[in-house]
């Protein structure tokens, strides 16, 4: 039983940032999900799959796996690399590929 403490990423859907300010303790998966074959359905005999518990900072998150004998492993956060571009950028003398309309 190992369980994954991170920080979630935002959705490729939305620019905004809800939802990425939580840590998340989430277990992984011991057995892989099976098709069932009458209905088709995906399912699974882990329970812990399904729990999903959000704390305020990662030491919280830490503090609550080592209370409860959880093994777990921490993936820290990676801050995205911001690229200052200007919409004059297009037009520059110097660009690396012609601008080509």
């Amino acid at each position: 039983m190992v369980a994954r403490i991170f920080r979630p990423s935002r959705t490729a859907m939305q620019s905004g940032k809800a939802k990425t300010h939580h840590w998340i303790l989430e277990f992984e998966p011991e057995a892989p999900k099976a098709v069932e074959p009458l209905m088709g359905y995906t399912s699974s005999r882990d329970m812990r799959s399904q729990v999903r518990l959000t704390f305020e900072t990662k030491e919280q998150a830490i503090d609550y796996a080592e209370r409860n004998d959880i093994l777990y492993r921490v993936e820290e956060e990676q801050t995205p690399k911001r690229v200052r571009v200007a919409y004059s950028d297009n037009f520059k003398y110097d660009r690396r590929q012609p601008w080509t309309h």
